[in-house]
């Protein structure tokens, strides 16, 4: 991939000064889990003909390049389920000036399909994983699948990935159980581990604020059980997580969306699989590109609908607001992760 060398001055600056570099990009809504802080058991998908074609997708990509994105996250839904998805990561690390690519997977198709990610130019992943025990797993899931998954995990071990991170989303009543053996399997495998505050975005809409398992409460029981948490420096200003190293180099990274929400530096824009821009995951409004694509739209016109977008963005997801919380029109899983 292509080094920024200067290029256009970056547009995408909303009203507070942030400047946007990272796109998250989901090719379907589809998944092969049912988790029970995402996905209802039977839920109705968009149909085919509403999901971005890749071709599609890089377009959109190109044009947000031109504007200052120098990042893209591709998401689901479960991303793998989508067919040749490592085309698409073809396509994207030959765009000039794109600096990273990255995935976010549920590791359920991560054995078959690690290699042809990583040849296709693939730089890092990241696994959804909530508990390494059986039981757990399949009562939180609603599927039997733990095996594959660390398979998945050990798959793209081998396969050489700059970085493999674990992401665990942080429920109270269930997660404190959990986090010993997260940690214990994230050592073993020599893998970073995050822990994310659950959030109001889940598709069944059982979330209370009573189900947030806290930051500082993560970190009480990390620290109970393994030693002290060393704080490491923040080398990006916009990254979620606050990062820390246990004694013998663990890292385990700490993302309080609800209790310490990160806005202020947030530089992300977000792409659902059917076509809809959103500024933030808790946006009530969309800027849609499907329809500006399939009508033959300028370059210049798809630009114009992303700056639009950044420009409506609000100073924060109001999950730390005390009024009423404003859920977003969509779960995760329609957004993109």
């Amino acid at each position: 991939m292509g080094e920024d060398r200067g290029g256009p001055p970056n547009s995408l600056v909303d009203r507070f000064g942030r400047v946007h570099r990272n796109l998250r990009l989901a090719v379907t809504d589809r998944c092969n889990l049912r988790c029970r802080y995402c996905m209802p058991e039977a839920v109705e998908f968009r149909p085919r003909r509403e999901i971005l074609t890749y071709e599609e997708m890089v377009r959109v990509v190109q044009a947000a390049i031109g504007l200052g994105i120098r990042r893209v996250r591709i998401t689901g839904g479960e991303p793998l389920v989508r067919r040749d998805v490592h085309e698409l990561v073809r396509r994207l690390a030959e765009l000039d000036q794109l600096h990273d690519i990255a995935l976010t997977t549920n590791g359920l198709l991560l054995a078959e399909q690690a290699d042809a990610l990583r040849r296709a130019g693939l730089k890092r992943i990241n696994v959804s994983l909530d508990t390494v025990r059986r039981t757990s797993f399949q009562r939180l899931t609603r599927r039997d699948e733990l095996d594959r998954v660390v398979a998945g995990i050990d798959a793209a071990r081998r396969a050489g990935f700059d970085s493999i991170r674990i992401n665990a989303v942080a429920i109270a009543g269930f997660t404190e159980d959990e986090i010993a053996p997260l940690v214990e399997f994230c050592r073993s495998r020599r893998l970073t581990l995050r822990f994310i505050e659950f959030m109001p975005i889940d598709g069944e809409m059982l979330w209370e604020a009573g189900q947030v398992l806290s930051e500082a409460a993560i970190r009480a029981r990390i620290e109970a059980s393994f030693g002290p948490l060393r704080p490491l420096p923040r080398t990006d200003p916009s990254q979620p997580a606050t990062d820390y190293a246990l004694p013998d180099g663990t890292v385990i990274g700490l993302i309080a969306s609800v209790t310490r929400p990160f806005c202020r530096h947030c530089d992300r824009l977000r792409l659902t699989a059917d076509g809809t821009l959103r500024n933030c995951l808790f946006s009530q409004a969309g800027w849609e590109v499907r329809e500006l694509l399939r009508r033959g739209a300028s370059r210049e016109a798809i630009m114009a609908q992303i700056a639009a977008c950044i420009g409506a963005k609000k100073a924060g997801h109001g999950t730390d607001d005390p009024g009423p919380l404003q859920r977003p029109d969509r779960a995760m899983y329609q957004i993109g992760g």
